[in-house]
């Protein structure tokens, strides 16, 4: 295993259906290049909460694992990258991530969350409130970014929804939605990007 880096810590906040081990193959690989690499389980009840409450989970965990003056790097998939954004924007994280790199994320909604009628679903429908807010104040992000996507994305619906206006866009042939965290066209664009100067 490589040397640790000093300051690449590295966080994946896992999606809605599928909690950490999800990352377990992304992790592995990260870890051999010499990452310190966290993977937090979050809690959403079955949909009952918010994913601001999500995001403040996030929060706690941050607090609770790394010193307040260190620094990491954030990788959302899914409904995590909207948690992570969440963080980033208006839980102050903006102030510790170097970067973020979200995976198949629905910044723009999904309609796929029709399907899903409770709470965390509602907020991940294109034109939600909670998104709304956080696309309204994009100039925050002001680090380097990452949307990874791909046209098979059928969870995703419209799949460049997952395509943020600022950063850079990274397309990835993987079908489908769910082979995103798994499929090592995605874990090589991560590696890539994480290992890119700032």
């Amino acid at each position: 295993m490589s040397a640790i880096h000093p300051e690449k810590n590295v966080i994946l906040v896992h999606g809605i259906f599928r909690q950490s081990k999800v990352f377990a193959k992304m992790k592995q690989q990260l870890e051999q290049d010499g990452y310190r690499v966290y993977t937090p389980d979050l809690y959403h009840h079955w949909g009952a909460l918010s994913l601001s409450d999500v995001a403040g989970q996030l929060a706690e965990f941050i607090d609770s694992t790394l010193p307040a003056e260190s620094s990491f790097d954030l990788v959302g998939l899914s409904m995590g990258g909207i948690v992570s954004r969440y963080y980033l924007q208006r839980l102050g994280g903006v102030d510790r991530v170097q970067r973020f790199i979200s995976i198949a994320s629905p910044h723009f909604g999904t309609w796929f969350a029709y399907t899903f009628p409770r709470r965390t679903g509602l907020e991940m429908r294109p034109g939600s409130r909670l998104l709304q807010d956080l696309n309204g104040d994009l100039e925050k992000l002001n680090l380097e970014m990452t949307s990874i996507w791909t046209f098979w994305d059928f969870i995703i619906v419209p799949a460049h929804h997952c395509c943020l206006p600022v950063g850079e866009v990274v397309q990835v042939k993987v079908i489908p939605h769910g082979m995103m965290a798994w499929s090592d066209r995605t874990i090589e664009v991560v590696r890539q990007r994480l290992q890119q100067p700032r």
